[in-house]
């Protein structure tokens, strides 16, 4: 069973590859003249349009919400952490590649497009993070630390 700051770290997780997943799967040019929405086009800044790419983005984000659905319904530790981990393998090389190529970008798309891409790194390193460490206070190490 899982916490609600695990479980709040999960949902927000789910939501946004739920949202991002729908809108470029079902609607991939629109997704990528308009995302983020608000008047923004992060990916149309960013290179020519490929409806097989931005589509399989779409779906990664919707595979990466089903492992989330999983570890809450299941609430089961390992399904957690696949949850949190898959989350933080792909966050972070998305991070990477966005630091290093702003240049398409002015400056508050610079800022909004790092705090979220960073947040989708911290928020599932907090998840992965904070179920470690429960799971390791629930089971201590059996063995006593070895004596000099």
């Amino acid at each position: 069973m899982t916490d609600k700051v695990t479980s709040g770290g999960l949902v927000v997780l789910g939501l946004v590859g739920l949202q991002v997943g729908l809108w470029a799967t079902l609607a991939p040019r629109s997704f990528y003249d308009d995302f983020p929405g608000g008047g923004r086009a992060w990916v149309a800044a960013d290179g020519p349009y490929n409806e097989h790419l931005v589509r399989d983005f779409g779906a990664l984000n919707l595979a990466l919400t089903a492992v989330v659905t999983v570890a809450l319904v299941t609430g089961t530790p390992a399904v957690i952490r696949a949850a949190a981990l898959a989350w933080l393998v792909y966050s972070v090389p998305h991070l990477v590649y966005h630091a290093r190529h702003l240049e398409v970008y002015d400056t508050s798309d610079k800022i909004l497009n790092l705090t979220a891409l960073g947040g989708a790194v911290v928020l599932s390193t907090g998840v992965l993070g904070r179920e470690l460490i429960m799971d390791h206070r629930a089971n201590p190490p059996t063995d006593p630390p070895p004596s000099d």
